[in-house]
């Protein structure tokens, strides 16, 4: 695989400093992302969207979601269990983890539920004022010239 110099950007470019933090992370994963637990992404609205993690024997005070830096970090601690349980098969896996998901500018985190297994955290993208678009209006003179005075 080649390797990207992205320092040639960071010269050249001010204010996006993020974008280019992105790329070079993506550029440079080893390709062996961590599977456990399962997720998935889906676009609820135009400017909404939920992330769901399969969380099955995880209760809600095992879990932790929180917002750092323009990053969602979504973890699990299992307390131990009792040694008297002895398992003939163990096909649920209550590992702890901890997950990582890139937010972009203007995304914040609404609510998280958890509900049947799973982990509902709902995101919406909020475009400031600033940012919308907006129609200027032309105005016109009436048929008067830049250069004449109006009647007194």
């Amino acid at each position: 695989m080649r390797n990207f110099d992205f320092s040639p950007l960071y010269r050249a470019t001010v204010g996006f400093d993020r974008i280019a933090d992105l790329m070079d992370r993506a550029l440079t994963s080893d390709g062996t992302q961590p599977t456990y637990p399962p997720y998935n992404i889906e676009k609820t609205a135009e400017n909404a969207y939920r992330i769901s993690v399969a969380v099955a024997g995880f209760a809600p005070d095992d879990l932790s979601v929180e917002v750092k830096d323009g990053t969602l970090h979504v973890a699990a601690r299992k307390a131990p269990e009792e040694a008297s349980r002895a398992y003939l098969h163990r096909g649920i896996a209550t590992r702890a983890f901890e997950r990582r998901f890139a937010l972009a500018d203007h995304v914040r985190v609404t609510n998280a539920l958890h509900e049947h297994g799973m982990l509902h955290i709902d995101l919406v993208r909020e475009i400031p004022e600033a940012l919308k678009p907006r129609r200027i209006e032309i105005a016109h003179t009436n048929g008067a010239t830049a250069l004449e005075a109006p009647a007194a």
